[in-house]
């Protein structure tokens, strides 16, 4: 095993490297100040490699950042021999850092008597990490790439951006940039932004719905995601990229990456109209004092390569369109009416409503301009005499102009048009008039209003909190209530049918066709689409089978690794539709085949946890993060869990994702109320193997309990209601309680979900109902006893903490 140390800086200003002894770890004195792999060419002051041209170079070296420190090379520990660890010590802090790779954390912590040499320079250049691992595939601390080693072949689904890359390095060279941050955002800061404003996916070639994009001209390129997507985008990005795992040790946050990487006084642009102001002024508080600059791009460089002759997909064509009042259950002026009494509460003028469905709400319109989304594109202004709409105007029909009472009105509850484009122009203008505007800020699934929209209004007239409209919406009123009922009987119909065709062609797979995840997510799609007031999926069905269901949010396409379906593992099919009278999202995880005990283990021990959350009784005042315990608590006592939230709201024929609910210990602290609907969705991921999700949709209901000494109390209620796999449940794991509430719930399958079926004459789907909704003996002795005592201690634990931290 080769181990390298480091001699410079020489005479030259250049980095000396030499081999030492395999033996004695000396240098050897043949070899000494001998340079290694040209590196004298890259460590010039004023010349610094790429990740391609390292990569190209086929050495293991890699380059980390360009501040000045004080370099304390501290050699090969003996633990960690073929590693080379360097700790770096600020000038100004002293601080030890590490940098290390991943999982070899323990090198850098140990004390420094295990390094054998020791040497102090000052670099007034960028600083190289070298990790030597002779004999063994490279691996990176920070960003590295598990799909990217030399001794995989290349991923099927991988997509090479090379080409945008390096047109798009060639236009911050013309605008003076030194990196461009490109969000997942449109201009409203949409979770399902339009394919033309998909602009990180442009560049990247990664398409999930979480991420940040950051191209550097000189340093390489990196993508920033949370846990949900970490496996899915190893696999699409190409090998120039850098991925960043949010949350995961030593990863840093992208400021203080392009900080390091980047040279003293280097310009960062991002566009002002992508990014919401909150996350902007994250960006700024983690610059700090240093040298980097962060400037605001009205221009975007992704636009100017990303066109139609480049493959940029058009406009949405289609017109905007009424829900009726006998979906909405409230007309729109009545809400305008409630929103202006909210403002002058808050004592301001005027409130600019940013996102889409909020402004689908407000106005009880819907439109086609975002996937996955009834929406249209558009702003509204409201004050206490007008209601302003900023729309492309052929998007409106005479039907909806009529319904917003849009032309020879003059009244302050008629709705004035305006150019969609207009906006900031007439903010400049009219906040002349106004002491107080309301700006969104970010919070509960919300970012918030963006940077461009904030710089329209002086700070001392700016209003900054979360959209009261978050709060009016999600909480359901009576016939929106109903509507959501009723749409997910129809969806659960829809699904049944679906999974009974399914599960009969697969048994006949010989003689029939074969499926594979794409066929299983376009078939249910259609399934759902023949149901009454479909409006389409609600989100991009996600169908993984086997290893491709341990990516959370796996959603198989043309240019992903689609797999045959077959008996081997499991399917999880997450998936949901969009209907006039409600919005759906449903998770089940079935297996064709026979289920190895470890899988049966995990799909019981998510079932426990979503039974346990869903037969929750509880006070009003206890807050939303406190009940996760609940659902993960089965999974806890196994060392197992899962690495996103247990729950988000969900909205009536609006987003699938809702704030302000979420259900994460790690987060929130809002406290339920009646005609609130969320999701009850834990699941376990093995990676390289299969996966386990189970979804229900709940109500939140008043409760009438036998004694109440401290107020209102409530519990939830399923609205979904499609049976779950028998065969993968252990009977013996579940507590008399978990198999009385199964009981019960497969009562209101066959008895909800089986009369539609029989009415609609889909009787296949009906005998495959029957037949997965058998009666579970509730008096077997159980194997795991207790979980619902233990998680209600966790459960009390945690209230008590938050109780005591509020007092």
């Amino acid at each position: 095993m080769q181990v390298f140390e480091w001699f410079g800086p020489r005479k030259d200003g250049r980095i000396s490297v030499a081999k030492s002894d395999e033996r004695s770890g000396r240098p050897s004195q043949s070899r000494n100040g001998e340079v290694i792999a040209n590196m004298h060419d890259w460590v010039k002051a004023d010349q610094r490699p790429t990740i391609r041209e390292v990569a190209e170079e086929k050495r293991n070296f890699f380059w980390l950042g360009a501040r000045e420190f004080k370099v304390k090379v501290l050699g090969i520990r003996r633990a960690c021999v073929g590693k080379f660890v360097l700790l770096l010590l600020t000038a100004e802090q002293r601080d030890r850092r590490g940098f290390v790779a991943s999982n070899w954390v323990e090198c850098a912590e140990a004390d420094e008597n295990f390094f054998k040499n020791s040497i102090s320079v000052y670099f007034s250049f960028a600083v190289l990490f070298t990790l030597m691992c002779m004999g063994f595939s490279m691996s990176f601390g920070i960003g590295h790439r598990n799909s990217c080693l030399s001794s995989k072949a290349p991923n099927p689904g991988r997509v090479d951006t090379s080409r945008q890359l390096k047109q798009l390095r060639a236009r911050l060279k013309a605008m003076a940039l030194d990196a461009f941050i490109i969000t997942r955002d449109d201009e409203h800061q949409s979770e399902f932004p339009a394919s033309r404003d998909r602009r990180y996916a442009y560049i990247s070639g990664f398409s999930g719905s979480n991420g940040i994009a950051v191209i550097t001209r000189k340093r390489g390129a990196a993508l920033w995601t949370n846990g949900r997507y970490f496996l899915q985008a190893d696999i699409q990005l190409s090998c120039d990229w850098l991925l960043m795992r949010v949350g995961q040790p030593g990863v840093p946050h992208l400021m203080k990456w392009l900080i390091d990487v980047l040279p003293e006084n280097s310009t960062i642009g991002a566009d002002p109209k992508l990014v919401s102001n909150s996350v902007w002024n994250e960006w700024l508080s983690k610059i700090g004092n240093s040298s980097i600059s962060l400037v605001e791009v009205f221009e975007n460089p992704v636009d100017r390569i990303w066109n139609s002759t480049t493959g940029r997909p058009p406009h949405s064509p289609y017109q905007a369109y009424v829900l009726l009042e006998r979906f909405s259950g409230r007309k729109w002026e009545d809400k305008v009416k409630e929103l202006r009494g909210k403002l002058a509460a808050e004592g301001a003028d005027a409130i600019v409503v940013t996102a889409l469905d909020e402004v689908a709400w407000l106005l009880n319109i819907r439109g086609y301009d975002v996937p996955n989304n009834p929406m249209v594109h558009a702003y509204i202004i409201v004050t206490s005499s007008s209601v302003n709409l900023y729309v492309n105007e052929s998007k409106l029909s005479p039907e909806v102009k009529a319904h917003l009472k849009a032309q020879n009105c003059y009244s302050e509850l008629c709705t004035q048009i305006h150019s969609y484009d207009a906006l900031v122009g007439d903010l400049k203008t009219n906040q002349q008039k106004w002491k107080k505007v309301l700006l969104p800020s970010r919070g509960y699934f919300s970012l918030g209003a963006s940077r461009a929209i904030y710089l329209a209004i002086p700070q001392e007239k700016q209003l900054a909190m979360p959209s009261p409209i978050i709060f009016m919406k999600a909480r359901k009123n009576k016939i929106e209530r109903d509507g959501m009922r009723r749409a997910h009987i129809r969806d659960a119909v829809a699904l049944c049918d679906f999974l009974a065709h399914f599960e009969e062609s697969v048994s006949m797979m010989a003689a029939g066709k074969q499926w594979n995840e794409l066929q299983v997510a376009l078939d249910l799609d259609q399934f759902r689409r023949e149901q009454n007031f479909s409006r389409g999926p609600s989100f991009p069905t996600i169908a993984g089978f086997g290893p491709n269901g341990a990516f959370p949010h796996y959603s198989p396409s043309e240019s992903s690794n689609v797999l045959q379906i077959d008996g081997s593992s499991t399917l999880l099919l997450d998936s949901g539709g969009h209907y006039l009278d409600g919005t759906t999202d449903v998770t089940r995880t079935i297996h064709l085949g026979k289920p190895t005990d470890f899988e049966r283990e995990a799909y019981t021990r998510v079932l426990m946890g979503s039974i346990q959350l869903a037969s929750l009784v509880f006070p009003y005042d206890v807050p939303m993060n406190s009940i996760d315990v609940l659902a993960r608590g089965p999974l806890w006592e196994a060392g197992l869990n899962y690495l996103h939230g247990t729950g988000h709201g969900v909205g009536a024929f609006l987003s699938v994702h809702e704030g302000p609910i979420s259900i994460s210990y790690t987060e929130g602290n809002l406290t339920f109320q009646e005609g609130y609907f969320f999701s009850d969705e834990p699941g376990y991921y093995h990676e390289g193997q299969f996966g386990v999700r189970l979804e229900n949709v709940l109500e939140v209901v008043k409760k009438q309990t036998k004694h109440r000494s401290d107020g209102q109390y409530f519990s939830f209620v399923p609205v979904t209601y499609v049976p779950y796999e028998p065969k993968l449940i252990n009977v013996k794991m579940l507590s008399p309680q978990h198999r009385q509430w199964l009981n019960d719930y497969n009562t209101k399958v066959r008895t909800l979900v089986g009369a539609e079926l029989k009415r609609q004459h889909r009787m296949k789907g009906f005998y495959w109902m029957m037949d997965k909704t058998g009666y579970v003996s509730e008096h077997e002795p159980s194997s795991v006893g207790g979980s619902i005592n233990v998680t209600a201690l966790l459960l009390v634990a945690m209230h008590i903490v938050v109780f005591s931290f509020h007092t």
